[in-house]
């Protein structure tokens, strides 16, 4: 079979290979994007949907005066930064440059609603797309054809070609019965965006991470490494491989897409739910927001100083909920949880202060809301052994559970946590914990060209989004998606604009 031949070869078709290949081909150049899966989206599409970012349309329309040096400075100050190991350099080309890159994808149909506020943020900088973030990937996806990019799923790339010292292909294989293995010829740089390596294989994440995070995957079960692999098996590195969001309690997906997944992602569609967001009264128009975001949301730890506790599938309370918690989940069988907690708790998250989960775009989610948009995993019943029977646990473990850590408590009475005895009695879940991002992505300089011995670039190579995310440190929400376009967008010039290899 001939080699196939384009200008720039992208691995990955989630937000960053798709604003990287419309970043090249809206320069002239024959782009092609090798997805595995079967559909393109990537975490992207698995997202909340939000980019932090400052100096925008709707920032300005609101009267916010902001910087990229304020969000630069701001982008420290959140917990876990750890200044010795960001990439400065990195971070300040993301600041600078997501501006513009919000104002091209509300160009190419994207709508935003906000800024949002997120302490400690000093102003209002979260963007978050309406309806829903497979609005990202429609209307790139869409651009990009308009443009001539051609679009291949099915196509694991296993192996850098390797041409004198420079990266002149890739070799594919097909995910169909037949498993052809195709190669692909770049004439200008291959740009590896195939995501992070949380759900990574246990001997690839053992090189880096260690603890709780070697037990349990990533949000999106595609994330395997492949672009650092490919990295580094041409002579790259990865930096902050063990840096991760997580573990982090997330609840189950349902398990149908819902009516909200569905929607349509047109501008036309989107401006009227804003126009509605802007007009409703909020009784009305909350339960219709809070579909959009309870399916991707965290429990609080509140509710486990409260008093709610974690059982497992088997009706048994496996760890001490006030002690990082989400670092056992992934040792319980299925790897899942039920949070259970009585109506005295139960009472405390109906209203402020006390709130399940944080909520883009409304602020919180109380248990009302997700006995509303949730019903698939939120449990009320009379009796612990009505609940268990809705929970599918064995009744008597979970009796002898709750009795258990009554008797514990009865001579505490001065705690926080009470005992579970004021029905009726609520659970939440299947509930895992996930990483989120892992952190660790190839080296890269400046021009994102990943960066092989002795510091220099490899010749032909380039990487972005979180396989290229090369030390520059995220915390925070909208940084992740706001890097994945971000350096998309700037890897895809820049490996349009090097000089062709014949």
């Amino acid at each position: 079979m001939a080699d196939s031949v384009f200008d720039v070869i992208i691995v990955g078709g989630g937000g960053t290979g798709l604003m990287a290949a419309w970043s090249a081909a809206r320069l002239g150049r024959s782009v092609v994007i090798l997805e595995k899966c079967e559909q393109i989206g990537g975490t992207t599409a698995l997202s909340v949907g939000t980019i932090c970012a400052t100096s925008t349309r709707l920032q300005k329309a609101a009267g916010i005066e902001d910087s990229p040096a304020e969000h630069y400075e701001d982008m420290e100050k959140f917990p876990g930064f750890i200044p010795e190991r960001d990439n400065s350099e990195l971070r300040k080309i993301l600041v600078e440059n997501i501006p513009e890159t919000i104002g091209i994808l509300v160009d190419l149909g994207v709508t935003f609603m906000g800024p949002l506020p997120e302490p400690p943020h000093r102003k209002p900088r979260l963007h978050a797309i309406i309806p829903h973030s497979r609005g990202y990937i429609r209307h790139l996806e869409r651009a990009c054809r308009r443009l001539g990019v051609t679009i291949l799923t099915g196509h694991h790339a296993e192996e850098l070609i390797l041409e004198g010292g420079r990266v002149r292909g890739i070799k594919a294989r097909t995910s169909d019965s037949e498993s052809v293995e195709k190669r692909f010829l770049a004439k200008r740089g291959v740009i590896l965006a195939s995501g992070d390596f949380s759900s990574a294989s246990l001997d690839y994440k053992q090189r880096y991470m260690s603890g709780p995070l070697l037990q349990i995957g990533g949000i999106n079960p595609a994330s395997t490494g492949d672009g650092q692999r490919l990295g580094e098996a041409v002579g790259g590195s990865v930096i902050n491989g063990d840096l991760a969001w997580g573990p982090e309690i997330r609840f189950l997906p349902p398990s149908r897409p819902s009516i909200i997944s569905k929607l349509p992602t047109s501008r036309w569609f989107a401006n009227l739910l804003l126009f509605a967001m802007r007009t409703l009264p909020q009784p009305v128009l909350r339960p219709f927001l809070l579909g959009f975001v309870t399916t991707f949301l965290a429990p609080s730890h509140r509710l486990f100083e409260l008093g709610a506790i974690l059982v497992n599938a088997k009706g048994e309370r496996f760890c001490d909920e006030l002690n990082r918690p989400q670092d056992y989940i992934g040792l319980q069988p299925d790897q899942k949880a039920f949070i259970v907690f009585d109506d005295t708790v139960a009472e405390q998250f109906k209203s402020w202060p006390n709130y399940i989960s944080t909520a883009p775009g409304v602020g919180y989610a109380f248990l009302p809301d997700y006995a509303r948009s949730r019903p698939d995993i939120y449990a009320r019943a009379g009796t612990i052994a009505d609940l268990a029977q809705k929970l599918r646990v064995p009744v008597d473990v979970l009796e002898k559970t709750i009795a258990d850590y009554n008797e514990k408590l009865a001579g505490n009475p001065a705690g926080a946590r009470k005992p579970l005895v004021k029905g009726p009695f609520h659970a939440f879940g299947p509930a895992k914990s996930w990483i989120v991002f892992s952190e660790g992505g190839l080296r890269i300089d400046c021009e994102f060209r990943v960066l092989g011995q002795h510091g220099l670039p490899i010749p032909g190579l380039y990487a972005a989004g979180s396989a290229g995310q090369g030390g520059v440190l995220l915390e925070g929400h909208g940084h992740h998606l706001g890097w994945a376009f971000t350096s998309g967008r700037l890897a895809g010039r820049n490996a349009a604009l090097a000089s062709p290899v014949q």
